[in-house]
């Protein structure tokens, strides 16, 4: 009998799930679900960088797409053995007493606290500081000595400490708080008590301050001094962590009902799409995966004999089986990537398409399809100007933190900024800038890890920008000097997800046996042009000097 398992990936647009083939890790079937409230742009202020998701987008994506795939596959429903369910994060959410999403409540439901908040909301970068003074001066554990020294706005504890502070109709009525994959794993398997679902390690060693050693999440005295109602929601959290490979059960009866599968498929506990992803991308020791799309997020795993007592300074985390269990799991990252181009697109053509939607010289079937020609064509015609460009030809230099700074060392404070403008400096030229700058973001976490001892032999790429843009990935295999191979799948974190999900239902006893089995390879390696690279360097060199005087510039911790 052929066994099946099902990968569910979350992303910041939209969910992927993939029916795959343990035998091979062949994909059968694949099905997208874009967010309608999220593309409608509720609950968001992007001038404020509040981004806020609703659960029925997340719970309308999983029904959908999971239903989807198994039709498209055709497959018995008693063949699919496993699902596991990958998420951004850290993307908390408020939850009742019986695990049920307070934005699901009428009262609720149109209240952006009450509402996942999403990886990128950066509204919490007072209370991140609190975390960071706080950890240094209370005279007890630093907590952040595992994530890096540095505790971020985009993580757990700050965000619902901004929201305690923000509202206290919704503090009041969130009996507790779960990350996004923590809370559609409980969803699927019916678990209605927030502590007794299977909480995930990764979420809760990267951005929670979960560690072993001082027993699980901070101290309450720690936690009362960043907010009171901190300290009794603590109590209503977890101890215990659990890593992605194990099952958190069943799926419920009302689930599977959903889903058209059976009650006995199960649930693996859930995980980052970062994570997933690097395991899709087959991370092996002293290999860098980095999965590039919106942001990025940049993986590796290490041995405990080879990190020992070493703490890495200024990433998002070291935890132990967070990505493959037996080994320590890193994480870095850059808060902006894909965005930062997204946002030059839409800095051009949005006044153009708002011309359009007001001409009176078009009729509404040309305007839309002009506009759609725009959308669709103006990225692709930017990057085949900017290929053009040699890196010495241009005067304009970018930084990449117009989303803040993720690693090395977070500071969501820090913004963007664009260097050595002239009147010859055309919009090819501009992204050209932009783009190197995200490759210069990701090379200065190369050399942050090379720092702290970290070695880093080879550098896989996957995600939609890894697939679908040479002009990036030439030149980041460029500025880094290295060659860089781009995983196989186009759906690399879901077929991670599906790997875990094949050893938490029994097919494969460890994760690096589905790894090998379920692996899809590598279809292109980009090489570094040498001439190329010693040119990228000397920018390279520009934009550290740059950045410097930006930072110099900012609002430093004390």
């Amino acid at each position: 009998m052929k066994h099946y398992v099902i990968g569910v990936d979350f992303g910041t647009d939209s969910v992927r799930s993939v029916l795959v083939d343990t035998a091979d890790g062949k994909t059968l079937a694949s099905e997208v679900f874009a967010y309608p409230r999220w593309r409608d742009g509720k609950f968001c202020k992007p001038a404020s960088n509040q981004f806020r998701q609703h659960p029925l987008d997340h719970l309308e994506g999983i029904t959908h797409t999971i239903r989807k795939v198994v039709e498209i596959s055709g497959a018995d429903p008693a063949t699919i053995k496993g699902i596991c369910i990958d998420t951004t994060g850290s993307s908390p959410l408020p939850v009742t007493e019986t695990g049920e999403a307070l934005a699901l409540l009428p009262e609720f439901s149109s209240n952006a606290d009450a509402m996942m908040i999403l990886w990128k909301d950066h509204t919490a970068i007072a209370e991140a500081e609190a975390v960071n003074q706080l950890a240094r001066s209370w005279g007890g554990e630093d907590y952040t000595k595992y994530e890096g020294g540095i505790y971020s706005s985009e993580w757990f504890w700050a965000k619902i400490a901004h929201i305690y502070k923000q509202s206290p109709e919704v503090a009041k009525a969130a009996y507790s708080w779960m990350e996004h994959c923590d809370y559609l794993t409980a969803t699927l398997t019916g678990v209605t008590d927030p502590m007794k679902a299977m909480r995930s390690r990764c979420a809760a060693g990267h951005k929670a301050l979960w560690h072993e050693s001082w027993g699980g999440l901070p101290d309450k005295t720690f936690l009362a001094q960043l907010h009171p109602d901190l300290a009794t929601l603590r109590d209503r959290l977890y101890t215990d962590t659990h890593t992605s490979d194990q099952a958190a059960g069943t799926l419920s009866s009302e689930w599977a009902s959903k889903l058209g599968l059976l009650e006995s498929t199960v649930v693996a506990v859930g995980t980052f799409d970062a994570h997933a992803g690097a395991v899709g991308g087959q991370v092996a020791a002293n290999t860098l995966v980095k999965v590039m799309g919106t942001s990025t997020c940049d993986i590796m795993i290490t041995s405990y004999d080879s990190l020992g007592d070493k703490l890495v300074k200024g990433i998002c985390g070291q935890v132990d089986g967070s990505v493959v269990p037996g080994t320590i799991g890193l994480e870095a990252g850059q808060s902006g990537f894909g965005d930062v181009l997204a946002w030059f697109k839409n800095l051009i053509a949005d006044p153009i398409t708002q011309i359009i939607k007001h001409s009176k010289l078009l009729d509404s079937t040309l305007k839309s399809q002009l506009i759609e020609e725009i959308e669709e064509k103006l990225m692709a015609e930017l990057t085949v100007e900017a290929m053009k460009i040699a890196p010495e030809e241009s005067s304009v230099l970018a930084l990449d933190w117009i989303n803040g700074r993720r690693t090395p060392d977070a500071n969501q404070q820090l913004k963007g900024a664009i260097l050595g403008l002239t009147m010859g400096s055309d919009a090819a030229k501009v992204f050209k800038a932009l783009v190197d700058a995200i490759c210069f973001g990701s090379k200065r976490i190369v050399e942050r890890f090379r720092e702290e001892g970290i070695t880093i032999d080879t550098v896989v790429g996957l995600g939609g920008v890894a697939k679908k843009s040479p002009l990036v990935m030439q030149t980041m295999a460029d500025v880094l000097n290295m060659p860089i191979k781009v995983a196989t799948s186009e759906q690399a974190p879901a077929v991670g997800a599906a790997m875990y999900a094949s050893v938490a239902s029994g097919i494969y006893p460890t994760l690096q046996d589905a790894i090998d089995r379920m692996g899809n390879g590598f279809d292109k390696t980009y090489y570094p042009n040498p001439s190329q690279a010693a040119a990228y360097q000397k920018t390279y060199e520009n934009y550290l000097r740059f950045g410097e005087f930006i930072e110099s510039m900012t609002y430093q911790r004390g």
